[in-house]
């Protein structure tokens, strides 16, 4: 699967790093997830995989009951007990770095990257900056995620009140976030990191492309920078001044790239944050 990347400067020196909206999870790949306990206990017990593909099945498993479960709060009436969890999840979610979201999309699936940004910016620099997000996620989430799972046994002592278990779900979703996350960071960092097989391209070199792949089975690379001149128009708009882009840009280069505006935004404000510091 091939997953297009959007790289832009949105603040200072605050950039912006998120994937366009598409399938994470290839059909075949959902219709092969066990959905009963039974299930998921025959693949792996039978499966004859590794620890860690076993280790992946568990993982994903437990992702989607807890995706399910979330669904439901989220369907709850108006003002019921549900739906004010459902709210305080949503609080809680908000709180999430959207360099995490942009690693935990970064997902098994994704073979090759494409990378988009602004034509003014030097390809050389935005690799890199990509491999030390790649590299400073690893370290990051690895930490996180032990921290989260060291948490689990105390929070699960809160089972005995009666009320839902909120810490312990949270450590839980904490620990497959910063799980998915790190899996996404050596991910990227793996093809970001083969030099043998980059390419940097532009629309004639892509046209070129084109008409080689129509007589020539040559293999197409695991990752490519790929210049944007209207990327580069919008990040120059009206609005864009010392303070970066402003909303309605934001807005604009959402809605043509296909990027999640919330989360696009959280770069943003973590721009003011570290300004106001």
């Amino acid at each position: 699967m091939r997953a297009r990347l959007v790289v832009f400067p949105i603040r200072g020196r605050i950039w912006c790093f998120s994937r366009s909206a598409g399938p994470s999870v290839s059909a075949s790949e959902a219709l092969s997830q066990p959905n009963t306990f039974k299930e998921l206990r025959e693949n792996i017990s039978f499966s004859g995989k590794s620890f860690n593909a076993n280790a992946e099945l568990l993982v994903d498993f437990v992702a989607n009951k807890m995706n399910k479960a979330w669904i439901g709060l989220e369907k709850a009436p108006e003002g019921s007990f549900k739906n004010k969890l459902h709210g305080l999840g949503l609080r809680l979610l908000s709180r999430v770095k959207p360099s995490e979201i942009f690693l935990r999309s970064i997902t098994k699936e994704v073979t090759r990257v494409e990378v988009i940004y602004p034509s003014s910016l030097d390809a050389r620099l935005v690799r890199r900056r990509l491999r030390h997000v790649a590299m400073r996620g690893t370290i990051i989430h690895k930490k996180y995620l032990y921290g989260s799972i060291s948490m689990l046994p105390v929070t699960s002592a809160f089972a005995v009140l009666p009320l839902p278990n909120v810490p312990f779900f949270w450590n839980l979703f904490r620990a497959y976030s910063h799980w998915r996350a790190l899996q996404g960071s050596e991910r990227l960092f793996r093809l970001v990191s083969d030099s043998s097989i980059t390419s940097v391209i532009d629309k004639k070199e892509i046209e070129q492309k084109d008409s080689r792949n129509e007589n020539h089975n040559s293999p197409e690379p695991y990752w490519a920078l790929k210049p944007s001149e209207e990327l580069e128009t919008l990040g120059r708009g009206d609005e864009a001044d010392d303070d970066g882009l402003g909303q309605s840009a934001i807005k604009k280069i959402c809605k043509i790239y296909d990027l999640d505006t919330n989360d696009v935004i959280k770069y943003r404000k973590l721009g003011v944050l570290l300004t106001l510091l």
